[in-house]
């Protein structure tokens, strides 16, 4: 006679931590999905080498944070080398990652746009037409 009994249905693992913060130079990067298609809708093999990929900064180290002369701060989007990046099991997705700051490649940044010729703007160095004293 074989008695059969049924298994408990796993519960959802919640992680006890909701904050990680990172210690020294590091920042911790939520890791952008990885795109598979194009546009256009072209699908993008798999690829076997560690591509350097990007993402976003969610926190950085209290060393980069107190130094004015670092240039990277929180929801930066940065290039960065995942071959020494340590993957965080915070979340569900396991997309997080602690980065030294050295492996972070660039920064992507958004240009000023050059203001028109014609909108109506002096440039500092013009005279005012206007001033009697220039």
């Amino acid at each position: 006679m074989c008695i059969m009994t049924s298994r408990p249905t796993p519960t959802p693992r919640r992680s006890e931590f909701d904050v990680i913060e990172p210690i020294g130079k590091r920042v911790v990067i939520r890791k952008d999905d990885n795109k598979r298609e194009t546009r256009s809708g072209i699908v993008l093999p798999d690829s076997h080498e560690i591509p350097v990929i990007t993402g976003r900064v969610i926190a950085v180290g209290k060393a980069i944070e107190n130094d004015e002369d670092q240039t990277i701060r929180q929801y930066d989007k940065v290039l960065f080398d995942p071959r020494e990046a340590i993957p965080v099991e915070l979340e569900h997705d396991n997309r997080l990652f602690v980065v030294a700051l050295d492996r972070v490649l660039a920064i992507f940044r958004r240009s000023e746009p050059p203001t028109p010729a014609g909108d109506g703007r002096r440039r500092t160095d013009e005279a005012d037409p206007d001033d009697p004293s220039t």
